[in-house]
């Protein structure tokens, strides 16, 4: 049986926009995904995140489930508009009065507070002056992020500046598919800098204010990419520099690699580094958070046959994979989840051995991964969802490889704790380990929830 050492943080994980609704209460501005999900056709169903999972009036409730099942930390983010509704000014005090409630719930609960600063809500004024490729909202992100530092910093364990960079500024900038749906391939990069640079200053001002024994983290998706065959070397390289070096580099070396410059050198001139900008994104880190769900496949397009594209992520009329015109994303066997993302745990392990051999020095958390499948409730309310049970244990034991091989791997945030509004795909893809009615907003615990407490409370994984 696999066992997990007795300092392993084992927790869970959300996002402020999918769970929490209130979008209009206690002072709350709108962001990119507010407008975004009132845009007609930009969303399954029409869904918005109005309401979502009623976390801000259930918020007892909801901890009490968190408490239920052990978990020693609870990742969260802060909804940035909700605390600083223009995204610049003084702070709404009756929104942060909610974190205040959050943070010391959790403490009063033995609880750690992992608090992630951005996880994609922009405030829509920060977008209308500009958004992420606009340099001036690096430095708005940075008071925010001392703001929140002065006044949680006494009480959150960690801090995670942003949760995946990559979506932000490629789903959001370049394909159109996420918040604010622009498809602009130069703007996508210069917000790949400005959110490597936006994390950096962040780090900094946080160290400023908060209790010196907080930990300071980023979380990336970072792309496991393998090629078809060793001709595709090229694809490979071209992918990886693009997913996961453009933030790897500045955020941890201080540089970005010379071959993503020219890669994307028909796109953009990268002027908008200015001198000191990557020096000041490489903020020295206590963990660095990794979110996986599935790898990446990847060969040279001949040019003739029609382009396989199956990335991952939904298609827009344009690409996320900007210099990558000759690269085909084919798709992987099964089995699948209700995302149509392959199960392949290797992925995991093959991609914690890869970090722990290009930066040794950098402790990893697994801060998301989880499944999306069709959960139906049994006759007596049940949810027996075995396929996720399956698919969370064979990560777990990915992960117990890696670390048997010498990754340094503190901790793993199951995604998500509770079904919630899964962004573009509305509500019609359900992650949690605890099921939401719809209707009701009533929270039913899993099969899965039921597992991972024992996961938890042993730190013994069972056998299939």
């Amino acid at each position: 049986m696999t066992t997990f050492p007795d300092t392993f943080l084992w927790g869970t994980a959300t996002a402020a926009y999918q769970i929490e609704g209130a979008a209009t209460e206690d002072g709350r501005g709108p962001s990119i995904w507010d407008t975004f999900c009132h845009t007609p056709g930009l969303v399954a169903n029409g869904d918005t995140g109005d309401v979502a999972c009623d976390h801000y009036h259930r918020l007892e409730e909801d901890l009490d489930l968190l408490a239920g099942l052990g978990v020693g930390a609870y990742r969260f983010s802060i909804s940035w508009p909700r605390v600083q509704p223009g995204g610049s000014g003084p702070v709404n005090e009756r929104g942060l009065d909610f974190y205040h409630r959050l943070v010391d719930g959790l403490l009063a609960r033995g609880i750690a507070p992992v608090a992630t600063l951005y996880h994609w809500d922009l405030p829509q004024e920060l977008e209308d002056a500009g958004g992420w490729p606009h340099r001036d909202t690096a430095s708005r992100f940075a008071e925010y992020a001392l703001l929140m530092g002065e006044a949680l910093g006494d009480r959150v364990a960690t801090w995670t500046t942003l949760n995946e960079p990559w979506c932000s500024a490629y789903l959001g900038y370049a394909s159109g598919v996420h918040a604010p749906a622009r498809t602009e391939p130069a703007a996508a990069l210069a917000a790949v800098h400005h959110l490597n640079l936006g994390h950096g200053l962040a780090v900094r001002a946080l160290r400023s204010v908060v209790d010196p024994t907080a930990g300071m983290s980023v979380t990336l998706n970072l792309h496991h990419v393998r090629g078809v065959s060793e001709r595709d070397a090229d694809a490979v390289r071209r992918t990886d520099a693009l997913a996961n070096r453009a933030f790897l580099g500045p955020m941890l070396e201080g540089a970005y690699p010379r071959d993503l410059i020219d890669d994307t050198a028909a796109v953009t001139d990268w002027s908008f580094v200015r001198d000191g900008d990557e020096a000041a994104a490489c903020a020295p880190l206590d963990v660095l958070g990794v979110n996986y769900y599935n790898p990446v496949l990847v060969r040279q397009w001949d040019g003739v046959s029609p382009r396989e594209t199956a990335d991952g992520h939904a298609d827009g009329t344009a690409s996320p994979w900007i210099g990558c015109q000759d690269v085909e994303f084919v798709r992987q066997p099964g089995p699948y989840t209700e995302m149509g993302w392959n199960i392949d745990e290797t992925g995991l392990t093959e991609l914690l051995l890869r970090l722990r051999h290009d930066h040794p020095a950098v402790p990893l958390m697994i801060t998301e991964n989880g499944a999306a499948f069709a959960d139906v409730p049994d006759a007596d309310g049940g949810v027996r969802d075995e396929r996720r049970v399956d698919y969370l244990r064979r990560h777990l034991s990915a992960v117990a490889e890696a670390m048997a091989a010498g990754a340094d791997v503190r901790g793993y945030f199951v995604w998500s704790l509770m079904d919630n509004f899964e962004w573009a795909h509305g509500y019609a893809k359900r992650f949690g380990i605890v099921r939401v009615d719809r209707e009701t907003m009533r929270r039913t615990w899993k099969d899965s929830a039921h597992w991972y407490r024992d996961v938890v409370a042993t730190g013994k994984l069972p056998e299939a």
